[in-house]
């Protein structure tokens, strides 16, 4: 388990904050609903979930479930969903699968751990909460000894998918992947008949990713529920850059 591996204080709410992964089904459906307020109240998407306010999909029981709690109040204020290599083998797919072709990427299934689902309370979304967040996958990594970190960075498409095509623009002359790592989206932004050519600074926790040592794996795709533009990203932990090692690798 990863109980109280790190705790860090909000700085707007002056509250203690510690990382661990849900050890009961309690925690798990306070992250889910966390999820759910996030994604439907904030963002508008569109959830299937069967049960009001919980965001519950076929993959959450084969996940661990990572979250950040206030040590206060117990309450889950952030959360990572997590899918180990053998937990995909049993249930026969990642959710990147759903998204993309990741055929290139069969010889490395085995050692791949996918993170999706990643979201912050509102009133808790500082840096103190996201290095918390990085450091409990740090730990889950390194415990488990898995090679690959993989999982999609969304942008939103509220202004027509402009920005997120002016992005991947941008990402394709610095952060593509090697070719035989490359996977392609099933539901392809038409990046063609976008605007490629706006000033489009990259988003905080994308940049966040990138600078650690990740690549784009390829175009994004297009997720029409949450009305997102999805890039797939892939992390060797064994070519992470030597100033995040000591942040995200302790």
């Amino acid at each position: 388990m990863l109980q109280q591996l790190q705790t860090a204080t909000s700085k707007s709410r002056k509250r203690q904050l510690s990382v661990s992964l849900a050890s009961n089904s309690e925690t798990i459906r306070a992250a889910q609903a966390l999820r759910h307020r996030v994604f439907a109240g904030e963002m508008g998407a569109r959830l299937s979930s069967r049960e009001p306010g919980i965001d519950h999909d076929l993959f959450d029981p084969y996940c661990d479930h990572l979250v950040v709690q206030d040590d206060e109040t117990g309450e889950v204020v952030g959360t990572y969903r997590i899918l180990p290599p053998h937990q995909a083998r049993t249930l026969g797919s990642y959710y990147s699968d759903t998204e993309f072709d990741l055929t290139r990427l069969s010889h490395l299934r085995n050692q791949l751990v996918e993170v999706g689902r990643s979201c912050v309370h509102a009133d808790y979304r500082t840096g103190a909460t996201i290095s918390l967040l990085w450091s409990g996958l740090a730990d889950y990594m390194s415990q488990r000894g898995h090679n690959y970190l993989v999982g999609c960075a969304s942008v939103s498409l509220i202004d027509g998918g402009h920005f997120a095509a002016s992005l991947y623009a941008k990402l394709a002359k610095t952060a593509l992947s090697p070719v035989e790592w490359r996977v392609f989206p099933r539901c392809p932004l038409p990046l063609a008949a976008l605007n490629q050519k706006l000033d489009a600074p990259i988003p905080p926790l994308l940049r966040g990713y990138l600078r650690a040592g990740s690549y784009i794996c390829g175009e994004p795709a297009w997720d029409p529920d949450f009305n997102t533009a999805d890039f797939f990203l892939l992390l060797p932990l064994q070519q992470i850059e030597q100033r995040y090692a000591k942040h995200f690798l302790r």
